[in-house]
């Protein structure tokens, strides 16, 4: 119990930009790197996290009130008044790591997860992303908070983790090979789970022709010149997120100095971002050669490091698309029936939750769009039939519920319906409800793993048929 107080300690106190590149370095160090290269890999690492906390944490205070007022705005356009809070993912991680269970699970998870990469169960080594094991703690304590069944709880977060190792395994050479991080991989559950309705959605989208768009970055920057820049871009879709929010003011100097600043931060969004999540490049690089070299280069295994989701999130077709649809799911918010979620402060993390969908379409920004509307629109409804219970949670974990808000969530990690269906199982605390989701899980990994080379190849065919995907010209018009 002591050492696990004390990793919850160091959690608490240094944050992922500190654990996660101490990670990274211990990791460099074991694939028999450099003692220099191994301090610059971490430090790279600690410096993009950083980066991208800075900047995420500069541009929420801008969008938020933005949101907001839209929001009001919608409320009386509609008459429909949301009583759950979106808290953010931030909130719910403190939540999380605060609860006994997450306490429990940051030991257990690291050594489930460092064994089941040793004998091969996945390709994916998940220790070194360990920050974002908060997002299985937080399922498993709600079932601990209902059911009162304390092993109940902790198995729950295991099939999740499991879950999720399974699907990051699915889409870990897509992911690898579309951000162009070899041997890396994504594989928080919170943020590769769209992937899967994406390969099942995928078909009917080609079907209606969605596949021959041509709407990437590149493509629309060679039609529209200047005006398709990132950084044009980020102006522009920062300008129509500020109009929005300011629309009921537009006649005074207020509404009009908060939409330019809007503009202008999403501007320097789009063009910084890219900067810094190079500098994870140079953080993996090294390990990666160090790993290749480590296991001898007997090509006896395939492995993926696990890494931070922030890695993608200043790829210009993740974080164009994210900032649509950040408007949208709030309009959608408000017209979706059954939904009592005013997404807020996950909003800014929906460049984090595309990543898998636009690793799957291949960048087409189109797919990812319309898909991201439909699946977060679902993951709405889930935040809505979570919140109860994740407020209780949270007010045990000594969490203040913000003024005004009736029940709290987080859009980015309980709008999660894979998840939320494995977790609704347990909390049944019914036998057979618990068996068939480990049932699915056991068919569902014995298919991936006999058909292994097969689905990665139908998921690179996929891709590839997406138009203005480099080298696909043809197989698009085919």
């Amino acid at each position: 119990m002591v050492i696990l107080e004390f990793l919850k300690s160091l959690i608490d106190n240094f944050g992922a930009a500190i654990i996660v590149p101490i990670i990274i370095g211990i990791i460099a160090l074991i694939f028999r790197v450099k003692p220099q290269k191994a301090f610059l890999s971490a430090l790279y690492a600690g410096v993009s996290l950083e980066g991208i906390s800075l900047m995420v944490g500069a541009f929420t205070p801008i969008i938020t009130p933005l949101v907001q007022n839209m929001s009001v705005v919608m409320k009386g356009l509609t008459g429909v008044n949301l009583r759950v809070f979106d808290v953010g993912w931030q909130a719910t991680s403190l939540v999380a790591f605060s609860t006994s269970a997450g306490m429990i699970y940051l030991g257990l998870g690291i050594l489930l997860q460092t064994v089941l990469f040793l004998i091969k169960w996945t390709k994916c080594f998940q220790p070194s992303d360990l920050w974002n094991n908060y997002s299985y703690m937080v399922w498993g304590a709600m079932v601990i908070a209902v059911t009162g069944n304390f092993p109940l709880g902790i198995a729950c977060m295991i099939l999740c983790n499991l879950y999720s190792l399974l699907v990051a395994d699915m889409l870990a050479n897509r992911w690898s090979n579309y951000y162009q991080y070899p041997n890396c991989t994504i594989i928080a559950m919170h943020n590769i789970e769209p992937g899967i309705f994406a390969i099942v959605l995928d078909p009917v989208l080609n079907l209606i022709g969605m596949n021959k768009i041509k709407l990437n970055p590149q493509s629309i920057q060679e039609k529209i010149g200047w005006l398709g820049e990132p950084m044009t871009i980020g102006f522009i879709l920062g300008f129509i997120i500020g109009l929005l929010g300011n629309i009921n003011k537009l006649g005074t100097m207020q509404a009009w100095g908060s939409i330019f600043t809007a503009a202008v931060a999403t501007a320097a969004v789009m063009a910084i971002f890219p900067s810094i999540t190079g500098f994870f490049a140079q953080a993996f690089a090294p390990i990666t050669e160090g790993a290749r070299q480590f296991m001898g280069d007997t090509n006896d295994r395939e492995w993926f490091i696990a890494v931070n989701d922030a890695v993608g999130y200043g790829e210009p077709a993740t974080l164009t698309c994210g900032l649509l649809l950040m408007p949208i799911m709030v309009i959608i918010a408000f017209f979706l029936p059954g939904n009592q979620t005013l997404p807020v402060v996950d909003l800014v993390a929906i460049p984090y939750m595309v990543e898998g969908l636009v690793a799957v379409y291949n960048g087409n920004m189109a797919k990812v769009i319309v898909t991201g509307m439909i699946w977060f629109s679902i993951g709405l409804l889930m935040c809505s039939a979570t919140a109860p219970i994740f407020t209780e949670v949270a007010k045990d974990a000594g969490y203040a519920i913000p003024a005004g808000a009736a029940m709290i969530t987080s859009f980015n990690i309980l709008g999660k319906p894979l998840v939320g269906l494995v977790f609704f199982a347990f909390l049944s605390n019914n036998p057979v409800m618990i068996g068939l989701a480990v049932v699915i899980y056991a068919v569902a990994y014995i298919v991936y793993r006999t058909h292994v080379k097969g689905i990665e190849a139908h998921l690179e065919k996929m891709a590839m048929k997406n138009a203005g995907s480099p080298g696909t010209e043809d197989l698009a018009e085919a």
